[in-house]
């Protein structure tokens, strides 16, 4: 049985893509660079704002200079809108509510900026204990890596073989392999079932409600 339980958030806890595209086309709206359709969108995201720029940028726009004229407008935007469209996907919440009445750690590690990650679970999930929230931070490498991982091990002072790391991405999975800690794949989010199956994950669910059965073996 497992004793802390670590969430990717955008397209595992939260679909956040809407508000993310909104706030994107903002920034290349602003930056005089053509916009994208939201279903672009699912495969921009995943690896850090600075990413998403760079794949949202046109063909020898990818500059540095670039990158950083789109955070601060995405930033000046996402700040005052992150909230708007988002929502938890079904059985979210209760999930969380479940898993914490029985008593395991809950962590969040996202690739999304820091603040904008304690934005979200503070808003969408106020009652929930969460033994750590971790986000991009400065100095940190992004997920693959497996440092973020590391570090809420650390706090929450467990062993990997005690660990469950969920997520919705090739990403994630590959997160959860180099941290030597079992993973889940949701269905549920922004990438293919395949590119979840290429990385082996411990277990695919396609309802929330399948992973406390799994987490509590």
């Amino acid at each position: 049985m497992k004793s802390l339980l670590i969430f990717d958030l955008d397209g595992t806890l939260l679909d956040t893509v809407t508000d993310l595209a909104a706030s994107t086309n903002y920034a290349l709206t602003q930056c005089n660079f053509p916009t994208h359709e939201l279903s672009a969108y699912k495969l921009f995201i995943g690896n850090g704002i600075n990413n998403l720029f760079e794949r949202a940028l046109p063909k020898g726009e990818k500059t540095a200079e670039n990158i950083w004229e789109m955070r601060k407008h995405f930033l000046e935007f996402y700040g005052e809108h992150s909230t708007e469209l988002t929502v938890p996907f079904p059985g979210i919440s209760e999930l969380l509510q479940k898993l914490q009445s029985a008593g395991f750690k809950l962590a969040v590690a996202s690739n999304k900026y820091q603040q904008g990650t304690e934005t979200l679970i503070q808003r969408f999930f106020p009652e929930i204990q969460f033994t750590a929230v971790f986000g991009q931070r400065e100095g940190i490498p992004v997920k693959p890596d497996p440092t973020i991982v590391h570090d809420i091990l650390a706090i929450a002072m467990v062993q990997p073989s005690e660990v469950m790391y969920i997520g919705d991405s090739g990403v994630d999975m590959q997160t959860a392999n180099n941290a030597g800690v079992d993973a889940i794949g949701v269905t549920w989010g922004f990438r293919p079932k395949a590119e979840l199956e290429a990385f082996h994950p411990n277990y695919l669910v396609d309802k929330a409600e399948e992973i406390l059965r799994i987490v509590s073996l």
